[in-house]
């Protein structure tokens, strides 16, 4: 009895000894794809390592500059991140930094790529690479900077110089329209006018010619015949 605990005690130090060992041979493995620029061995073999030891921040690292090499630059980020989570030696932790930052800086995204350069340094000061392009990229969020302030000036402008155009052609549309009805209010007076006068010529001719037939009537004898009474 005694025998058979020894010797299962043996067999797990054995798996376990081959557990550690298969978890460095994945990451040489992938070294050597990823050297041969086979990016999608090299994460298959990156993940294989991370399988049996969750908590490698050296095969998180690597899976990640594989990722990187793919263009899955999402994936890359999530590698990186954990990669500087998990990582004890201080220079890898720069590291994962520093391809974090450059990721970013890609995508134009200065505010997290300068914040990445600056964790870099502070673990690894004497990154070059890290100070270069952190001044680098702090520069040319100025310029990103600057050029958007322009365009909303520009922006600011272009809505101003409408909104006078705008008022200007609303005013002359409105002196358009109060001219318009001034010219229909005088031309209706003139109508009036001339209806008026009209009216008072009809009524002096209606006038005379009553006085003319009147005129005519008392002029002629009364012939008459007077009517019986019944």
């Amino acid at each position: 009895m005694k025998q058979t605990i020894q010797i299962l005690i043996l067999f797990l130090l054995m798996a376990l000894t081959l557990n550690a060992q298969t978890d460095r041979q994945y990451i040489r493995e992938g070294n050597r794809f990823f050297h041969g620029k086979d990016y999608v061995q090299a994460e298959t073999s990156y993940r294989k390592a991370l399988g049996q030891n969750g908590e490698s921040g050296v095969a998180a690292f690597n899976l990640g500059c594989a990722l990187q090499a793919q263009k899955k630059d999402s994936l890359a980020i999530q590698q990186y991140k954990y990669a500087s989570e998990v990582e004890k030696i201080p220079l890898r932790r720069a590291s994962s930094y520093y391809n974090l930052g450059t990721i970013y800086h890609s995508k134009q995204d200065y505010g997290n790529a300068i914040e990445a350069y600056k964790n870099a340094l502070r673990l690894n000061p004497h990154h070059d690479d890290a100070r270069y392009n952190l001044a680098v990229c702090m520069k040319q969020q100025n310029q990103q900077q600057n050029q958007q302030n322009q365009k909303n000036n520009d922006q600011n402008k272009d809505d101003k110089d409408k909104n006078k155009n705008k008022d200007k052609n609303d005013k002359q549309n409105q002196n358009q329209s109060n001219d318009n009805q001034n010219k229909q209010q005088n031309k209706n007076k003139d109508l009036s006018k001339d209806n008026a006068e009209q009216m008072l010529n009809a009524a002096k001719m209606a006038e005379q010619a009553t006085q003319e037939k009147l005129k005519r009537a008392m002029q002629q004898p009364n012939n008459k015949n007077i009517e019986k009474n019944w």
